[in-house]
């Protein structure tokens, strides 16, 4: 080849080549963020609007069916979930893949204020928000000290999170829990009555007396003055002593003789605790592009100077979670898994190559191809992670078969008496087009796996782009830098029985040739009974399907592997307030911390939604429990976390608790999701709790819950409108009054220096206990008359559900629960099956969501990735031999693969995931690669005349070295991924032991089934003689006795 004597005659040129592309990676390396997984656009929008005191069925009319109408005439819509809770409406739009979500939610947001005007006047402005990893806490710290409890969470607010907030990619701070200064006026009803005093006219006037705005300016010949009203509160008295009317006799009524004025604090709807002690939660969001690492260490730093200079003050930050932790483990961990397998392949190609001058020729593939392949990492904008270091872990092996199969071809041209020059020139000439046809295959098979669409996509596009580099540049090595080495310094073996190191090698040699004589003498065997031959190999394929059919492996989209994290959620009796869930938490916290598994504990009181908690809870609490590390207990974090839910339940009669698992990423969710919709929503509702029931009824299944649950108790006021009319009032007037008395009112601001806090308003907790105080509240007509809502109302006490979902604008229900013992993907199956056999009304959907839905979707498209790999690498075949005949002879091989592939996967343990059927889907060209050498040679035999037996057997006896070599490099390669038990481990698991039983299982049958498929094959070709075919095979022994 061209390029091979170029390098050959003019060395400084791929020197001078690979020098700029390394320069260029080792610099690339130091820009290239840190995360745990590729950056991913989520095709989900999201409106989320707050409607104060409303009922989810209130929600739901009011808010939540108008958005949903108006969203659904958005472009690209897959589907619409909408959720109405109390005083909150959730409508979450998916999309289809391709779709900007940037365009899309600016287009959201033009469709729902377009009708703005039709939603209630009391409700916020609606909130819109884009999907994306950076949506979960980064980290999440709790804040302890001594300082007195209104200061604490003013040092918090003020400095701390405004010093946190300004480090580089943090996106938002958040604080949860905390006693936050407010100044509170507690309106007294009984006195509000006597004076003939609204609340309404009680906020009206203390917002007109509390202002501050300019007024215009004076100005003369020389300078101008703006004048300023300063008409501010300055203290508690100032309010306390505001005028709000008279009565009859003139005499003035002051905002203390209807309400207490104090100075308190705000009543805050979660609370946050660390290891049973009271705290103040701190949550860190980064940006999309923003590293991890880096934020968690710059956030300790800060945190640790706050600690010094507080320090008299026992300021105290625990770290409850921290995603950089896992996310360093696991870069550590594959980076570890890369040394390993470098020193692993070097170690194998050092038997098979004698010599350490040998072994440097392939060695100098690996740091050359991998630290080049930086360079495109920065270009493509990669970041360091689990996924593009794991490729770069897997691709050592791939990286060296190019130069191994060269350095191989070139020592039989030495042995054959040709000077070095001649001997590198020409083995590149003689396989350069094998070397290039298999390089050309295994892009063909990785291309399509990073244009699969979806989630499953985004994972694995940066994987598979970097290996395609990594492969591509490792080709241009071995046709300069290889052929440059050998040409120069290429030596053949000289053997020394007398030295240890030589003797060894002898021992090996011989080994390797006993193995050869065996697969030969298989090979002899298998010809002379080729229909045998290839029952047995298909019995075996079906047999390898038959382990997944038969529940040998079960099927998941991905394990969650063990972060040594779980979140405990409590739920008390509905009507439970704050006070008591917090009050009830301190036991459960103490009997968790009895377990010598736990480091710490930390509770989010009024909250129960995990990750991803929206709705306020107060009868509810969620534990994120953080374990010790894996070595130092006996079970993993699924198994723990369901154990101390068996504990807990035991213990604490009343409470239910419920176990959700922390994803590989820090996301939680339940993985069992089913919805149920229907017109009738009583018909979803009956059938919802036929498939709750079936779930419950499957082995493995734990947690199940309906969304269709005993609501909150609640107060309904109907009027009587035509009294309404007589006595001059109307129902907005009095809601406006009844949501300042039950809700307050947080619109002014009371400034205490360079601060603000809310001034609230509302009546005093006395007065709003019970049902009679709701039919007694007063109100003021025109006239001054006062009326009691009794008198124009009717008020009935009864019961709202608590959540109400809808999917694709119907009315649902959704249930959700949780696996143990068993993958969501053998669930999923089971309960498809029990459900096909109930008698389901017509206008019922059962919509499998959640995990089944990923599964099914990341299976599907992996499946058209698969069988694009199968048509592209055929294709290329075609045209590279220029037959359709002799590429089937590869193809038909691939199948051989997946029977060690799927047999190890079942003695491993491990799951039928999106990376284990990935490394199916490499395996084909991994595996190609194999009979293309062995095709290649034997086509060329034949050229020379030679009977295609005889071809093939001495195709197979000359590729059989580099055959082995190759996949044996590989294999160990992939050895420090399949046993790995580090952070993020469950991950590569799978995927290293389908690559090393497909190639092990290939590296055997391809060396006897492909001489076998040729030879079927070449009858279609060309017609054999049937009576040479005795006479050929006797010569074959003879051959098989020579090699």
């Amino acid at each position: 080849m061209k390029l091979t004597e170029i390098s050959i005659k003019r060395t400084t040129i791929p020197v001078v080549l690979f020098i700029i592309l390394a320069l260029g990676g080792i610099y690339s390396y130091t820009l290239l963020n840190k995360e745990l997984m590729p950056s991913m656009d989520i095709p989900i929008n999201a409106v989320m609007t707050v409607y104060p005191g409303a009922a989810p069925s209130e929600v739901e009319t009011a808010l939540t069916e108008k958005i949903e109408e108006a969203v659904s005439s958005l472009e690209g819509i897959d589907k619409i979930n909408a959720y109405s809770f109390e005083s909150m409406s959730v409508v979450v739009i998916y999309f289809n893949d391709g779709i900007d979500v940037d365009l899309s939610l600016q287009e959201c947001e033009r469709k729902v204020n377009a009708i703005k005007n039709n939603l209630p006047a009391n409700s916020k402005d609606p909130q819109f928000m884009k999907f994306d990893m950076g949506m979960l806490p980064v980290m999440d710290i709790a804040a302890e000290s001594n300082i007195p409890e209104k200061e604490f969470y003013d040092l918090i607010d003020k400095d701390i999170k405004t010093k946190i907030a300004q480090i580089k990619g943090i996106a938002q701070v958040n604080i949860v829990g905390g006693n936050q200064r407010e100044i509170e006026v507690k309106a007294n009803a009984q006195k509000l009555e006597q004076y003939g005093i609204s609340l309404l006219q009680l906020k009206t006037m203390i917002e007109a007396a509390n202002v501050d705005f300019p007024t215009g300016k004076i100005k003369d010949d020389e300078s101008k003055t703006i004048i300023r009203i300063a008409g501010k509160f300055e203290n508690l008295d100032e309010i306390r002593n505001l005028v709000i009317g008279a009565t009859r006799e003139g005499t003035s009524i002051k905002v203390s003789d209807v309400a207490t004025v104090v100075d308190g604090t705000r009543k805050s709807a979660k609370l946050a605790r660390i290891n049973g002690q009271p705290a103040i939660g701190i949550s860190i969001l980064k940006q999309t592009d923003g590293n991890a690492v880096e934020i968690s260490k710059e956030v300790k730093a800060t945190l640790a100077d706050f600690e010094k200079q507080y320090a008299d003050k026992n300021l105290k930050f625990t770290v409850a979670n921290d995603l950089s932790d896992f996310t360093q483990d696991a870069i550590d961990g594959v980076m570890l898994d890369l040394v390993f397998a470098i020193i692993l392949v070097s170690v194998t190609m050092l038997l098979f190559l004698h010599t350490f001058r040998n072994l440097i020729f392939i060695f100098v593939s690996i740091p050359t191809s991998i630290v080049s392949t930086f360079t495109f990492f920065w270009l493509f904008g990669f970041s360091l992670n689990i996924m593009t270091l794991l490729a770069m872990s897997i691709v050592v092996g791939v990286i060296v078969d190019d130069a191994i199969v060269v350095l191989e071809n070139t020592y039989r041209h030495l042995e054959m008496g040709k000077s070095r020059w001649k001997a590198s020139i020409e083995s590149v000439k003689e396989i350069g087009l094998t070397v290039t046809s298999i390089t050309i295959v295994l892009i063909a098979v990785f291309l399509p796996i990073g244009l699969t669409s979806g989630m499953t996509g985004q994972i694995l596009r940066s994987f598979s782009l970097v290996i395609v580099i990594s492969i591509l540049i490792s080709l241009l090595v071995s046709f300069t830098l290889v052929p440059l080495l050998t040409s120069r310094f290429g030596k053949l073996k000289e053997w020394d029985e007398k030295r240890p190191f030589d003797k060894f090698l002898l021992w090996f040699e011989k080994f390797v040739t006993a193995f050869k004589d065996f697969i030969m003498s298989a090979l002899n065997w298998a010809l002379g009974h080729k229909l045998v031959t290839m029952i047995s190999a298909t019995v075996l394929l079906f047999g390898s399907f038959y382990l997944v059919g038969g529940g040998f492996i079960q099927t998941e989209m991905m394990d969650q592997g063990d972060r040594g994290e779980f979140i405990i959620t409590m739920e008390l009796d509905r009507s439970a307030t704050l006070e008591q869930t917090n009050s009830f938490c301190l036991g459960v916290e103490k009997k968790m911390l009895e377990f010598s598994e736990i480091a710490h504990v930390y509770t989010k009181v009024g909250s129960k939604g995990g990750s991803m908690a929206i709705a306020e809870t107060p009868y509810g609490a969620e534990f994120s429990v953080k374990l010790v590390p894996k070595g130092e207990r006996e079970l993993s974090a699924k198994l723990f976390g369901k154990k101390l839910q068996n504990e807990l339940t035991e213990t604490f009669v009343g409470p239910k608790f419920k176990v959700t698992e922390v994803s590989m990423v820090g996301s939680t969710s339940t993985p069992i999701e089913i919805y149920v919709r229907s017109n009738n929503f009583e018909e979803a509702k009956a059938y919802g709790q036929i498939v709750a029931d079936e779930l419950r009824s499957i082995e493995g299944t734990v947690d199940i819950e309906s969304s269709v649950e005993a609501g909150d108790r609640e107060i309904v006021v109907r009027f009587d409108r035509e009294k309404l009319a007589k006595l001059g009032l109307t129902i907005g007037e009095i809601g406006q009054q009844m949501y300042i008395a039950y809700e307050g009112n947080r619109d002014l601001k009371y400034r205490d220096g360079s601060n603000e806090y809310d001034l609230y308003i509302s009546l005093d907790e006395f007065d709003r206990k019970s049902k009679s105080d709701v039919e007694n509240i007063a109100f003021s007509n025109r006239s001054g008359q006062t009326i009691k809502l009794s008198q124009v109302a009717t008020i009935t006490e009864g019961e709202s559900p608590s959540t109400l979902t809808r999917y694709n604008k119907l009315p649902a229900v959704k249930i959700t629960g949780n696996t143990i013992g068993k993958t969501i993907g053998t669930v999923g199956s089971e309960i498809q099956e029990k459900l096909a056999k109930t008698d389901k009304p017509a206008s019922v959907d059962v919509v499998y969501a959640g995990s089944m839905e990923q599964q099914s979707k990341s299976f599907a498209s992996l499946g058209i990735a698969l069988l694009a790999s199968i048509i592209f690498m055929y294709l290329i075949m075609v045209a590279l031999y220029d037959s359709y005949i002799y590429p089937l002879v590869v193809m038909l091989s691939l199948p051989l693969s997946i029977i060690g592939a799927l047999l190890a996967l079942a003695l491993a343990g491990n799951s039928l995931s999106i990376f284990s059927i990935m490394g199916v889907i490499m395996l084909m060209g991994l595996v190609a690669k194999n009979a293309i050498l062995v095709v290649d040679f034997a086509n060329n035999q034949q050229k020379e005349g030679k009977h295609p037996i005889k071809a093939i057997i001495e195709a197979t006896s000359v590729r059989f070295r580099p055959i082995l070599m190759t996949n044996l490099a590989l294999i160990v390669g992939l050895l420090p991924i399949a046993l790995g038990s580090g952070a993020g481990a469950e991950w590569k698991n799978g995927l290293g032991w389908v690559l090393i039983g497909g190639l092990t299982s290939s590296m055997f049958l391809s060396m006897i089934i492909v001489p076998v498929l040729y030879i079927l094959l070449d009858k279609l070709v060309k017609k054999t003689p049937k009576d040479s075919t005795h006479s050929e095979l006797v010569n074959a022994n003879v051959l098989i006795s020579e090699n």
